[in-house]
């Protein structure tokens, strides 16, 4: 990767899960995509994963010199999720894929975004 505006520090990493609060259990086998964003309204696909078992990813996101400080966006592919695990949903969808914007300030932190899905409602927070 080429240098970047706000480098990382080496020790930030960024990781997220996925609840799903319809059925009480973590959000297995969701496509996470992560994508930075310039400046100049452009974007740069710099991770995707899928979560494991426990609705999280087996490894952060973004760490170490990779992470740096800038805008961001995470865009969880639900809609897939919820109709391969069997739920009522609509044609199309009412939420097929979230994202998420949000901005990482410092490179040397830990940022945690989990996301609480339903095929109705998601809610997102800073976590730890």
């Amino acid at each position: 990767m080429s240098a970047v505006k706000g480098a990382g520090k080496g020790d930030g990493r960024l990781t997220t899960h996925v609840l799903d609060t319809m059925a009480g259990r973590p959000g297995a086998g969701i496509t996470v995509v992560l994508d930075r964003l310039g400046d100049d309204g452009g974007r740069t696909r710099v991770a995707e994963a899928r979560t494991n078992a426990d609705g999280r990813c087996d490894a952060p996101l973004l760490a170490g010199n990779d992470l740096v400080a800038g805008r961001y966006e995470l865009t969880f592919a639900v809609g897939a999720y919820f109709q391969a695990g069997g739920a009522a949903l609509a044609d199309p969808p009412f939420l097929d894929e979230v994202p998420i914007r949000f901005a990482i300030a410092d490179a040397g932190q830990h940022y945690h975004v989990p996301l609480l899905i339903s095929p109705y409602a998601y809610s997102t927070y800073r976590g730890s």
